[in-house]
């Protein structure tokens, strides 16, 4: 059942372009000139009740203004926009009423007020009955234990464990639809672990839609089903997740602190890397800064062991750290045709 429909949606801005110098400003006071910046240009696509979405792209490319138009803030240019049979600009009184938002740099919850007092505003701002709001309370209870949060001001609250709470807070009234922001920014693995496993749990028991925008490619291996790519205002990917981790999901950033290393044992190794491991992908090692090397590997192609034995006997190799492909990098292959 279909509970998002996007046909040919667009948001364009009319922006001044501004002129330089004292001579500028004058020009632009009287002689202003404009020009159109298509933010979102012609998206389509359709979401059904109950998945989970990966909603990504680089920053500037269009996001937050798709978002704010799904979400009712923001009226489409052109276009047909229909969530859940509400138009979200033309009925925002009672279209807000069955929507959840979690940004991960704000907050739904009172900053003084205890975690069970936030949500006892809540219920009442949503007009929630007794008999949801006890039912949710005891499933955030009997799964995630979140009453031992409830007597703790807000502000008391570690960043794992308000983030937690905004989740809750954002299924408290049952909607069908609910936008996270970044929900895991700033947050350690283990806290990660948490939010995902929340997000997750009530997604399957409340069979609530999600639109996920996040930079960090592991929210997007866990959460998503469905992975939707914009840039420059443009739909360029909506697929499986399944295909985006068969592409993008084994690749890995190997960063080396070492000691001192010049650029031509770099370039010695760099030689040494193609002749050993032959790899379908060049593998070049970089010096990012003094002491530190890195380097990016697809773990289909060449196992990240092998490689991280084969460098400890070339160098002294004091720290490792192994990071996951930016989103950039994914993009940039999105359009060098590695989704196709």
């Amino acid at each position: 059942m279909k509970i998002i429909e996007l046909e040919h949606l667009s948001k364009h801005f009319k922006v001044l372009e501004r002129r330089e110098g004292l001579k500028g400003i004058v020009k632009d006071l009287f002689k202003p000139r404009h020009k159109i910046v298509k933010a979102v240009n012609g998206i389509s696509m359709d979401i059904n009740q109950g998945e989970i979405v990966g909603f990504v792209g680089p920053n500037g490319a269009g996001k937050s203004t798709t978002i704010k138009m799904l979400s009712g803030v923001l009226k489409p240019t052109s276009g047909n926009l229909l969530i859940n049979n509400y138009l979200p600009y033309k009925q925002r009184k009672d279209y807000v009423k069955n929507i959840g938002v979690v940004i991960g740099n704000r907050t739904m919850l009172w900053w003084d007020l205890a975690v069970i007092e936030s949500f006892k505003l809540l219920k009442e701002i949503y007009q929630i009955s007794d008999e949801v709001y006890k039912e949710n309370l005891e499933l955030y209870n009997k799964f995630f234990n979140l009453n031992a949060l409830y007597s703790t001001p807000v502000r008391k609250l570690s960043l794992g464990q308000k983030m937690l709470c905004e989740i809750a807070a954002s299924f408290l009234h049952n909607p069908k639809l609910i936008f996270l922001d970044e929900p895991t920014i700033g947050l350690d693995v283990a806290v990660k672990e948490k939010v995902r496993k929340l997000i997750i749990s009530l997604n399957k028991i409340k069979k609530t839609t999600i639109i996920l925008t996040t930079h960090d490619i592991g929210d997007i291996e866990e959460l998503c089903q469905r992975i939707i790519l914009i840039d420059h205002g443009k739909l360029i990917y909506d697929g499986s997740i399944r295909k985006f981790n068969q592409i993008f999901g084994a690749y890995r950033t190997l960063t080396l602190e070492l000691g001192n290393i010049d650029e031509i044992s770099i370039e010695n190794i760099n030689k040494e890397i193609d002749e050993v491991f032959k790899p379908k992908e060049p593998i070049i090692l970089k010096k990012k800064e003094n002491i530190w090397l890195t380097l990016t590997i697809n773990q289909d192609d060449i196992k990240l062991m092998d490689i991280f034995n084969f460098l400890m006997k070339k160098f002294p190799v004091k720290d490792i750290k192994i990071e996951e492909i930016e989103l950039e990098r994914v993009i940039k292959e999105v359009y060098e045709g590695g989704l196709k």
